[in-house]
């Protein structure tokens, strides 16, 4: 199965913006969908819908650090975020891998997702990234705590 990994590569020293894809074996914790656009086959893993409020927190030395937000109406959250809902579709599924999360470090790096691939598998930011067609095969098989592996 083809996919893409960060511009930088691989690394086993993963920091924030570097745009490398940690050298590690994480485990599934969740994922997200939209739901509107894309049909999905049914998967053990909890997926949730992703709605227009919904903001990944990618800034260091703010408490949401790698962190979901919902952001409130007349009030928009300010750090740096990912915008959950895209317009590119490379959320339409996108899993949550557990990088940074279950015991986050500053600077450790945020927002390591498994999902939707660019046209031409062109490189991310850091994620692990498949075609929409390799997403539906593997979805049904994947659970939380199943590992995704990536080598350097």
């Amino acid at each position: 199965m083809q996919a893409a990994i960060g511009r930088s590569g691989t690394s086993a020293f993963k920091r924030e913006g570097d745009g490398a894809t940690p050298i590690a074996a994480m485990k599934l914790i969740s994922g997200f969908t939209r739901g509107e656009r894309i049909r999905l086959p049914q998967t053990p893993l909890s997926m949730r819908r992703i709605s227009g409020d919904m903001l990944w927190c990618d800034e260091p030395k703010h408490a949401a650090y790698n962190r979901l937000v919902t952001q409130r109406v007349g009030a928009p959250f300010k750090p740096s975020h990912e915008e959950m809902k895209r317009a590119d579709g490379l959320y339409d599924v996108c899993l949550v891998m557990d990088w940074n999360i279950t015991s986050r470090k500053r600077y450790g790096g945020s927002a390591i997702f498994f999902h939707l691939i660019k046209p031409g598998y062109q490189m991310t930011a850091g994620c692990v990234a498949v075609s929409l067609c390799d997403m539906k095969r593997l979805l049904p098989h994947l659970r939380k705590g199943t590992l995704v592996k990536v080598l350097g």
